[in-house]
């Protein structure tokens, strides 16, 4: 990770539940309106850091990162929030943390190759190795230590959240919700080893590239990215997946804290 300035952590969600606690576990907070966000600064278990909900859709979340890095004057950007399965193994509860992105609905053919990114000769934007794996460590830690007491036991047996495993591998996003197995089948036939489908995570990763900022991101698996991906949406981002955001990135930051 770059260590050159102070650590200033930027953490991105799309939706209020995501972030569910972060804002008031913080010290010292203050919040600053801008471009229709609320940016709130403060002091996350010793780390200098920026909470802000980006809201759904990846010219909202390269928004919000452009104006957290020059604005705000973030150094890092971690993106927390829940997605679709997009591999068998991948399954409701467990959590991804991303490796690479791509934007699986970018086809700019025939003058350039299928999901590549014109004019960066890039399909694929790598996040950050330490960071990741710092994220994925994390991760594992609030999973095996303390998922089970922060969950309402109903909720386990009701999601079957008993084993949650972490992924690490590529993520694909799209300005589209997958609610159907078709729609799921045929991106994992063009993309083999996908593992989660979401909605901004990709269009952070260019912003982050162009602007040489570390990112990484860790979504939740809320559902199979199917007929029933709707079902239940809400109640899980707000029982299971905001819990897993808080947990883990707490965990982050202490380390990240020494």
């Amino acid at each position: 990770m770059n260590t050159d300035k102070k650590m200033r952590l930027g953490i991105i969600s799309a939706l209020h539940e995501e972030q569910q606690g972060l804002v008031e576990a913080m010290q010292g907070a203050v919040t600053r309106s801008h471009g229709m966000r609320a940016y709130t600064l403060g002091q996350l278990w010793n780390i200098d850091a920026v909470c802000v909900l980006s809201r759904l859709g990846k010219v909202a979340a390269a928004m919000t990162a452009s104006m957290l890095v020059e604005k705000f004057g973030v150094t890092h950007i971690v993106f927390t929030g829940v997605a679709g399965s997009g591999d068998k193994s991948v399954r409701v509860g467990d959590i991804v943390v991303a490796e690479a992105l791509l934007q699986h609905d970018m086809d700019a053919r025939p003058l350039f190759p299928r999901f590549e990114v014109p004019l960066t000769g890039l399909q694929r934007f790598a996040t950050d190795l330490a960071l990741s794996e710092q994220l994925a460590l994390s991760a594992a830690a609030f999973l095996r230590d303390d998922a089970r007491a922060v969950l309402d036991p109903l909720e386990i047996q009701e999601f079957s959240l008993q084993q949650p495993q972490v992924h690490r591998g590529l993520i694909a996003s799209g300005d589209q919700f997958i609610g159907s197995a078709a729609h799921v089948n045929q991106l994992k036939a063009d993309i083999p080893d996908l593992l989660a489908v979401e909605m901004e995570g990709a269009a952070v990763a260019q912003v982050c590239f162009e602007l040489g900022v570390p990112f990484s991101v860790m979504r939740t698996v809320s559902d199979n990215a199917n007929d029933e991906a709707a079902v239940d949406f809400m109640r899980f981002v707000h029982s299971v997946a905001s819990r897993y955001a808080f947990g883990t990135i707490k965990r982050l930051c202490q380390h990240l804290a020494g």
